[in-house]
């Protein structure tokens, strides 16, 4: 017997969504998200862009382009819409990024932990929400998982807890990242 028995549609509770709808809220979420990050480090780079730690927010940068990339691939594969808000974050995905920078290279270190950390808990619960039924999806999503890892440990080691305010700017960039999924996945 299947560990995750069948939901059928007269299981299902009002408000629920198809495995299809979850499919494709999944996929716009996440392309909205690693569209967002590429604008964040597009910002830092803008500032930050001759410092010491320019080639390691580009090296961030690239790996999030690839996210990106991948994910915009899917929606059209899938035929899954975009985010209505898309405009919004190429704008607020920049400024967050630069109004970082321009607190110093640590706070922009810090907004890439808060960042980060927000999407590791949330490719986390998608990933397990998942199974096995798209195990393609879920590996491209743990491997992502994995790289958004990589980028909150590099904040760390660059100095992100050194910010002055870091566990505020941390709760406050948190909390806004959980926002914009909430808001990514619904319009």
């Amino acid at each position: 017997m299947s560990k995750h028995p069948r939901v059928t549609a007269e299981d299902r509770l009002p408000g629920d969504l198809t495995r299809e709808e979850l499919i494709a809220r999944i996929i716009r979420v996440d392309q909205a998200g690693e569209y967002g990050a590429r604008r964040i480090y597009e910002g830092q780079l803008a500032v930050l862009g001759k410092s010491p730690s320019a080639a390691t927010i580009r090296h961030m940068h690239e790996q999030e382009l690839e996210h990106l990339d991948t994910f915009s691939r899917m929606m059209v594969e899938r035929r899954v819409r975009p985010t209505a808000l898309q405009p919004l974050w190429h704008v607020a995905g920049f400024a967050l990024g630069a109004a970082t920078a321009l607190m110093g290279e640590k706070a922009a270190m810090a907004c890439t932990v808060a960042v980060e950390e927000t999407i590791d808990e949330h490719y986390r619960q998608q990933a397990e929400k998942l199974g096995e039924d798209e195990a393609p999806l879920r590996e491209t999503i743990e491997r992502f998982r994995a790289e958004e890892l990589e980028h909150r440990d590099i904040g760390y080691e660059h100095g992100a807890e050194q910010t002055p305010g870091f566990e505020l700017m941390r709760g406050a960039i948190k909390a806004g990242s959980r926002l914009a999924i909430w808001l990514s996945e619904r319009v």
